[in-house]
């Protein structure tokens, strides 16, 4: 892993979803080790603990606090929310890392379609939940860790839920090109509030993403490990998006290799964003 060792995060209270494995909990372990207090986020408890207990040994720094939450239950993100807020009273960085893909239709607990509930209302609702706190720190940062996949997504208003007609990367792709949308008019959103908005590809990461999609994913994933890069490299991008002052003024942009590139056609539809956000705000009662 690269990083910075002249950025310091000193004090910077920074929040990364996901954080059990992969880039996640590469991300949290980078900021750890610039000095920031670190708030990682994982679903599973057992599995977050022995990744705290990684991250507090590798970056020497015992200011690695865990939260345990399901990011696709709206209930369990508004108890993150609030668990968090009773303990800190600013934020400076968000990285919103958990997601998934799910070669099978299902739904979450809220009764919407799993990817969709996980990868895009996950982070709309967890980032809306924790706006005051970030303008309060301002300047602050929020991270939306999206993916190139976004490029064939489509947003299809009239079947949000999937259920006239589902595929698993297709689900996935509209779920990332969503990230890439909301990143935008959160952006316009918070325009002069001291608050950036960016999203990222980290490339094709060698990972557990594939792990609980059946045999056929999971032999897709190995014939294809000789292209991938490993979960340190993936993190670089959300590292450097997190901490680097290269972009402190720099807001509503989609980042590959550190580098802001142009998203898809798609996701510069100012209409198509706003109404998806107002979908999104109904959906989450937010």
């Amino acid at each position: 892993m690269t990083t910075n060792n002249h950025v310091s995060l000193q004090d910077k209270i920074c929040l990364v979803t996901g954080a059990n494995a992969g880039i996640g909990k590469e991300t949290a372990l980078a900021l750890a080790q610039m000095g920031a207090v670190v708030v990682m986020v994982a679903r599973s408890p057992e599995r977050g603990m022995a990744a705290l207990d990684e991250v507090r040994r590798r970056s020497g720094s015992q200011r690695v606090e865990l939260l345990s939450a399901d990011l696709s239950s709206q209930a369990s993100i508004r108890q993150l929310a609030a668990d968090f807020s009773a303990k800190y009273d600013r934020l400076h960085v968000l990285v919103n890392n958990a997601g998934a893909v799910f070669m099978q239709r299902q739904e979450s607990v809220d009764g919407q379609e799993m990817t969709f509930a996980l990868n895009h209302l996950g982070y709309f609702l967890f980032t809306n939940l924790l706006l005051d706190v970030l303008k309060a720190s301002a300047p602050a940062r929020i991270i939306n860790v999206s993916s190139g996949a976004h490029q064939g997504g489509r947003i299809n208003f009239n079947d949000l839920q999937l259920q006239q007609s589902y595929s698993g990367f297709g689900a996935y792709s509209t779920s990332k090109l969503a990230n890439v949308l909301f990143t935008y008019e959160l952006a316009r959103r918070l325009d002069g509030s001291g608050v950036t908005a960016n999203c990222l590809h980290p490339g094709f990461v060698r990972s557990e993403f594939a792990k609980n999609n059946g045999r056929l994913a999971r032999l897709s994933m190995l014939l294809l490990r000789p292209l991938t890069i490993s979960p340190a490299q993936g993190a670089e991008t959300s590292i450097y998006l997190a901490s680097s002052p290269d972009v402190t003024d720099v807001t509503g942009r989609y980042f590959v290799k550190k580098k802001a590139v142009k998203s898809s056609a798609a996701s510069y539809d100012t209409a198509v964003a706003r109404q998806l956000w107002d979908a999104s705000a109904t959906l989450t009662g937010c």
